[in-house]
């Protein structure tokens, strides 16, 4: 199946070169990534509902773990839904205007996740070393604070870079080798000096990248001391679950955003980037729903559902 730009083109509209350059012989892997989006979608989906029905998940964890989930529904709606609807539709075309818009809620949610995963660290801190105080310092108020402040910082960071890389002219080819509206592969199609501003992006990554993981890898060095003098083996095996799957969230997003804004774009092909990307916009959301007790409310709320149903049928 060829992908064509389509008849409806504007002549100021990006065209996306895509992950696969020859779509004929790879569609099976669009197949793929489509099924691991619908995988991200409905995880993320049942997550949220089932913290919003489930009385005993009303805690700060899982508040913050519910906008995580949020943040990653935006991620791939942005991204991934709009690369599997235009290989359906047979297109590669994205107007000016969504590209800025598809670039404004990445760059946001991708720095809110940042910010969010750092302030979740400091939680787990807390619970591990400070169990006695938690309730005191890690609040329903303290939460919502929290969740504003990453959605806030994110989506200023993101209204700023947005607006400064869209206004950079474009020269020559409307190409972006990317499957979506990506910064770095925009500011490739301006004619215009953008070294300056490759430094601020630079900047931006060590503020998003670097300090959030050197503030996460302080949390946990904390954590392991105490857990590590702990004389409870129920004890150690229950504080080391808690923070297990956030510590693998962390790793999986803090590895390709460090690729991402940290390393110059020469020293990578646009392939290898692309990779990374997809990488990252597919799996980090599916692991959220690795969680015990998550599962377990899961497997609670379908229990009730099939015994209610049995009931009826009874009846």
């Amino acid at each position: 199946m060829d992908m064509r730009k389509g008849n409806n083109t504007s002549a100021t509209d990006f065209t996306f070169l895509g992950l696969f350059p020859d779509m004929k012989e790879l569609s099976f892997l669009i197949y793929i990534i489509f099924l691991s989006y619908i995988i991200a979608l409905s995880g993320n989906t049942i997550l949220i509902l089932l913290i919003c029905l489930n009385s005993q998940l009303h805690t700060a964890m899982y508040l913050l773990l519910s906008q995580l989930s949020d943040m990653d529904l935006i991620l791939i709606s942005t991204t991934i839904s709009k690369m599997v609807t235009d290989f359906q539709m047979q297109r590669r075309s994205i107007s000016e205007i969504g590209c800025g818009r598809q670039m404004l809620f990445y760059v946001a949610i991708t720095g809110s996740e940042s910010i969010l995963l750092t302030l979740m660290s400091y939680n787990h801190y807390v619970a591990v070393c400070n169990p006695l105080r938690y309730s005191v310092v890690i609040n329903s108020s303290v939460c919502l604070q929290i969740a504003a402040f990453s959605w806030v910082v994110g989506f200023l960071n993101s209204l700023i870079h947005t607006v400064y890389t869209m206004h950079f002219s474009v020269c020559g080819s409307r190409e972006i080798h990317h499957f979506f509206c990506e910064v770095p592969a925009v500011l490739k199609l301006s004619c215009e000096d953008t070294f300056n501003y490759e430094m601020i992006q630079f900047v931006k990554g060590v503020v998003f990248i670097l300090l959030p993981f050197g503030l996460i890898l302080a949390s946990y060095s904390l954590i392991f001391l105490s857990v590590f003098h702990m004389r409870s083996s129920e004890g150690r095996n229950k504080a080391l679950a808690t923070c297990s799957s956030h510590l693998t969230v962390v790793i999986l997003y803090l590895g390709p955003g460090f690729f991402a804004c940290m390393i110059p774009s020469t020293l990578y092909s646009a392939e290898e980037g692309q990779a990374i990307s997809l990488f990252y916009n597919i799996l980090t959301p599916i692991y959220s729903l690795r969680n015990k007790e998550v599962m377990g409310a899961l497997k609670k709320l379908l229990g009730v559902c099939v015994g209610s149903q049995i009931k009826s049928r009874r009846l």
